[in-house]
């Protein structure tokens, strides 16, 4: 079976006023991606399958499980493909396997809501309890973000999403220095799946933790969405959309600055406003 691409194409009939057109069109394409671990000694477990966009699929699995605390950059030996003799040969890009360097970590508490879809997973106040058992508030201080950066950080976002252009169906999230620079764009059908595939980038070049970086995503902000920037030290988060209630809780009580409504020259600052440069 030939690898899935980040695009697909479908017949459709296109609508304008009373008259119709037979033609193709750009899809995302969204296909199931199955992470599988596998720890010294050869005991094997499945961890998540979510519906994901194919493109960075190594970076998505290093990114969600750093993300979710069950292995760092240097827990893990080797990321590939399954070749597995119980998968179909269609199914091999979908899957992909994780070797640690070490035991599998324990997962029972975490099994519930790691059968995951694009959108939003487990929430509530007991969230932010157990972030505390692995998570510690960013320290104080640091990027000064001036607003013109914020501003921009939006269009610099869009004129990275290339496979958006084609299809229009697609999340994305940038990584940005203090200055504004991007660094790297990662897209995706889900919003947490394109941060974690940024997340892993980060992670497989020695990149993390990414402190004097800011996060910029193309959508809402979410709880899930500031637990991946918060494990990954991530002080700046930005979105163009609102944020959820228990997200703003998390960048309160963990030390995070989140921007949410960005457009044009307006934007929320819903807290760390200190790392925000004003006259």
């Amino acid at each position: 079976m030939s690898r899935p691409g980040p695009t697909s194409r479908a017949r459709i009939r296109e609508l304008n006023g009373r008259t119709a057109r037979e033609r193709r069109d750009n899809l995302a394409t969204e296909e199931p991606l199955e992470i599988r671990l596998v720890g010294l000694g050869g005991a094997r477990k499945t961890v998540a399958i979510t519906m994901r966009t194919p493109g960075h699929d190594f970076e998505l699995a290093a990114g969600f499980l750093h993300g979710e605390g069950l292995a760092g950059p240097g827990e893990i030996a080797s990321i590939a493909y399954c070749t597995d003799e119980d998968l179909p040969p269609e199914e091999r890009y979908n899957t992909v396997t994780v070797r640690l360097r070490g035991p599998i970590p324990d997962l029972p508490a975490l099994e519930r809501h790691f059968v995951t879809s694009s959108a939003c997973g487990v929430c509530g106040s007991a969230s932010l309890d157990r972030l505390h058992e692995r998570c510690a508030p960013l320290p104080p201080g640091g990027p000064p973000i001036d607003p013109e950066v914020l501003y921009g950080l939006p269009d610099a976002l869009r004129a990275g999403q290339g496979v958006f252009g084609k299809t229009g169906g697609l999340h994305a999230a940038g990584l940005f220095t203090a200055d504004g620079a991007l660094l790297a764009v990662r897209e995706d059908v889900g919003r947490h799946n394109a941060v974690d595939k940024l997340v892993g980038w980060s992670a497989m070049n020695d990149r993390l933790p990414l402190a004097g970086h800011v996060l910029m995503v193309s959508g809402r902000a979410g709880y899930e969405i500031m637990q991946k920037a918060l494990a990954a030290g991530v002080p700046v988060v930005c979105a163009v959309s609102a944020p959820s209630s228990l997200a703003v809780d998390l960048a309160m009580e963990f030390g995070l600055t989140l921007v949410g409504f960005l457009r044009g020259e307006r934007c929320n600052v819903y807290a760390g406003h200190e790392r925000i440069l004003m006259e």
